[in-house]
Formats: structure tokens, C-alpha cells, sequence
């Protein structure tokens, strides 16, 4: 999970307008309607695949937090809302609920309501200087927001405010920064580094520090009047969002949590012509014949685009630093909204984290276990970070890590003191199904026997990385 912005994430800690109007912008999304039946199936098409590209994120997040905070059958299951779960152990390949999670870091996370009242986030200096962390602050449009941590606010422990669209209450004392989400329920993110199995019994007792309240108990006062109780509904599967037209029910429920921002007003009003939005009531039983066979299509024109972009990026052509950040970085480019959660959903902002992936080698072949692959780094040419680098295995497409005899996963810059080294002082590393021969294990990351991918990530990245002057390696195919 990239938890899959532009450096002035910190500068949207001050009350905007925009979210003085919000209420009111919301309720003219609402009015903003057209006649369905006015719209022909070619149009239809064309919205529904508009429309599908913009909520994809949307859905597959109330997909996944389904699962980790209503769902209490679920074995995802987390904690209920506004209360903390810490990951007692790193992820692995028994975790399928969301896609490339990572296994560097102890995973905490919050599932926050702020319809009532705001949350407080409190957390505790770090144990060593070089221990990187991080609060990613997500909201249910997965745009990462703001951060809080390392690189952002520091290792000297801090108190933060995370407020809703509609908050207007005074900022209390002791408070070191306020953070707003635009919608209505968020989802903080946090990563603790772990640097080695040993390092675990530190990494719970920072986790043990980290503290939620809501406001009133943070200030010790009553309570306001809660939020009304939500009638949360069934999600649908991943593989059920790619083509049900239910898809667009399930959206226009998560967006009553969302309300409209100026910049998609026309945007709603256009989506309202298939009765989707905010308020509205998409029906798939009334749908005529023709009319659901073109929201199919649209949806599966949507893929289609998105399929046309993965090209890009195996071309090198797109950078998938694109598609994570605030509203103002991504600049409503919602395919590279789309392309970012279906890459690895909770993505880090590129200031934060840098994701070059190896989808094909260095001859554009896709990548298969049953092969031999190498990758060189001369001992100058590791990736530049501030904090640490990592490449991760995945299989394909389902993306989830690769269950394997070491219990490896990853290959990390912590583990380079154990790696093989070669004449130059550099390092090769192999990535294959079958062991590469003892004498090169240390330096072996176990593939799947068919296809796969490999993502490589680089905390809190130089800027180097940043401005591209650094790039990763080729993957080469051994003879």
C-alpha cells in the first residue's frame, strides 16, 4: 500500500474559503439536474466513462475502509472510527486487501469521522534521529492532503488538528498545526520505519505513544451532539467494480460524505444526466437495455484509457509521481487520479516517497518469474534518499506480495551491509523464481513462477530524484 503533493502540503493548515462555501456550493451540486431520459446512449457512454475515471478512487477506497473499520467479520478488520490500530508486524502476503502494501514500515492507521467534531493526533518524539515516520492524510478522494512527520514537522513528537469541510471552532491551545480534509471522513496513514526484525519491540512502543482523541476529549469537555449513524452498504468486490453498473450506487452513497468543491460544479451537473452525483439515486433496474449496455461500455472505455496510459509509463513517458498529491498538484486530472489507486491506492505525495516500478526489462519484455533477471547498482549510484530505499515484490496483476521459502519480500538499503558485494564495490541483485545459487541468495528476491512486478520506493527522496537528474537502473533478462 502506497497509502499507495507538491512540498506546500503544510500551507492548507489555515481555514480557506473554499470550505466557508462548501455547504452551499453543495446544495447547488444538488439542484443541478438534467432529465435522463434526454440522454442518448451515445452520451451516456461518454459520461459514464467520465464519470467512472473520477469515482474509481472513490469506490475502491470505500472498499477498503469498508473493510478495515465497519466490517467487524472482515479479517481486515481495524478498529472502530476515531480509535488507532497499530500493526503489531509488517505486511506480508496473507494481507489482500489493498494492492503493493509495503514492507518497511509498522502500518497505524485511523478510520477519522469529522462530521461532529475534529480529531486530535498526538504522537511522541521518535527513539533515534535517523528513524524516518510519517502521517499521511488522506481523504475519500484519496488525495493526500497534508502530512505530518520526519520530513514535514520533524522527529520532536508534535499535536495536530484534523477538521473536517464544515468545522469553524476556535483553535484550542497546544495545538502545533491544524489540518482540514475536504471531506467529511479521512483517513490518516501512519509509517514507522523498522530496521530489522530485532528493531519491532521499539517500533510497538512508539506505536504505543501514538494518541487519537477527539477534540472534546482532548480539551476534557462534553461532547457535541453526534453525527447522525451512518447506514454504511455493502461494497462491491474489485473485481465487481470493473464492470457492474452498481459501481455508480455505491459512488453516489461515498459522495454524500464529499461535498462539492467549486472547481466541479459543471462537472456534477454533467454527471447528473445518468443520476450520478451527490443526491442522487442511480437505479440499474430502470435502466433500458441500451441504456445500461452504454454505461458498460463507458466503463469499460474508461479501463481502456487507463490501459493506453499504463503504456506511457512503462515508455518511461509518464512519471508515476504524478499521480499523488493535493487537489492543487494533481490539477483534477482524475485519469492520473485513477491510474495512482490503481497503481498502488494511498500513494505518497513524490516529496514524500518515489515509486519507480519495473513492469518490463530493459528490452520492454514483461516480467516473469520463470526468467532471470539482475540489476546493478555501482556503489555511487545507489538511490539518492534522506531516509531509506526499498523494491518490493509483487505478482501480477493481482499485486500482492510473493509467498517464498526465505519469508523475503523486499530488498532494502538497511540489508546493503549484508549484501554480496561485487568487484567494483557495487551490488547486483537477482530476481527469480529458482534460487540463484547459495553464494548469491543474500542478494536473491524470490519471484513468483509467472508474471510480476517490482516497485521500488524511495523515502523521503533527494533532489536528485526529484528533478530526475538520478533514474533507476535498467532491469536486465540474463542470457
Amino acid at each position: 500500500m502506497k497509502f499507495t503533493a507538491a512540498t506546500d502540503n503544510l500551507k492548507s493548515i489555515t481555514m480557506k474559503p473554499i470550505f466557508q462555501t462548501v455547504a452551499l456550493l453543495s446544495v447547488l451540486a444538488i439542484n443541478l439536474t438534467a432529465n435522463a431520459a434526454d440522454v442518448t446512449p451515445q452520451e451516456a457512454r461518454q459520461i459514464a466513462k467520465e464519470a467512472y475515471i473520477y469515482g474509481e478512487p472513490i469506490v475502491d477506497n470505500y472498499r477498503v475502509q469498508y473493510a478495515y473499520f465497519v466490517d467487524t467479520n472482515n479479517r481486515e478488520y481495524k478498529a472502530p472510527w476515531n480509535h488507532i490500530w497499530n500493526s503489531a508486524r509488517l505486511f506480508s502476503p496473507a494481507d489482500k486487501a489493498i494492492q503493493t502494501a509495503n514492507s518497511d514500515t509498522l502500518y497505524s492507521m485511523v478510520g477519522a469521522d469529522l462530521r461532529a467534531e475534529p480529531i486530535v493526533l498526538t504522537v511522541p518524539p521518535m527513539d533515534r534521529k535517523d528513524r524516518y515516520f510519517s502521517i499521511q492524510l488522506i481523504d475519500y478522494y484519496t488525495q493526500n492532503f497534508a502530512y505530518a512527520g520526519t520530513r514535514t514537522t520533524g522527529n520532536g513528537g508534535g499535536t495536530f488538528l484534523l477538521a473536517g469541510p464544515d468545522w469553524k471552532g476556535e483553535i484550542p491551545k497546544g495545538i502545533d498545526k491544524v489540518f482540514r480534509s475536504e471531506t467529511e471522513l479521512a483517513f490518516p496513514g501512519y509509517r514507522t520505519q523498522l530496521f530489522n526484525p530485532d528493531d519491532i519491540e521499539n517500533v510497538k512502543k512508539i506505536q504505543a505513544g501514538y494518541k487519537v482523541q477527539t477534540l472534546s476529549e482532548f480539551l476534557g469537555q462534553p461532547a457535541p451532539t453526534p453525527a447522525p449513524a451512518i447506514n454504511f452498504i455493502k461494497p462491491l468486490t474489485a473485481a465487481e467494480q470493473k464492470t457492474s453498473p452498481e459501481f455508480f450506487s455505491v459512488l453516489n452513497f461515498v459522495l454524500q460524505f464529499c461535498p462539492t468543491v467549486p472547481s466541479e460544479i459543471d462537472l456534477m451537473k454533467r454527471f447528473a444526466k445518468i443520476d450520478v452525483g451527490l443526491g442522487k439515486t442511480f437505479d440499474v433496474a430502470k435502466l433500458s437495455p441500451e441504456m445500461k449496455k452504454a454505461i458498460e461500455q463507458g466503463m469499460a472505455d474508461a479501463w481502456a484509457e487507463r490501459a493506453a496510459l499504463q503504456k506511457k509509463i512503462d515508455a518511461n513517458e509518464v512519471s508515476t509521481g504524478a499521480f499523488f498529491g493535493t487537489r492543487e498538484f494533481l490539477k483534477n486530472n482524475y485519469l492520473y487520479r485513477m491510474a495512482g489507486a490503481v497503481y498502488g491506492i494511498y500513494g505518497n505525495s513524490k516529496e514524500e516517497a518515489m515509486y519507480p516500478s519495473y513492469a518490463v526489462d530493459a528490452d520492454g519484455q514483461k516480467l516473469n518469474g520463470n526468467n532471470h533477471y539482475t540489476l546493478h547498482f555501482a556503489s555511487d549510484e545507489f538511490p539518492p534518499v534522506n531516509a531509506f530505499w526499498s523494491l518490493t515484490m509483487y505478482d501480477f496483476p493481482a499485486q500482492l506480495m510473493v509467498a517464498n521459502p526465505l519469508n523475503r519480500y523486499l530488498l532494502n538499503s538497511p540489508m546493503i551491509p549484508q549484501f554480496k558485494k561485487d568487484a567494483d564495490g557495487g551490488v547486483t541483485l537477482y530476481f527469480q523464481n529458482e534460487s540463484p545459487g547459495a553464494d548469491k541468495e543474500s542478494n536473491w528476491l524470490p519471484a513468483p513462477k509467472g508474471p510480476f512486478l517490482l516497485v521500488m520506493r524511495l523515502y523521503w527522496p533527494k533532489p536528485e530524484a526529484l528533478e530526475g537528474k538520478w533514474t533507476q537502473p535498467p532491469l536486465k533478462k540474463a542470457e
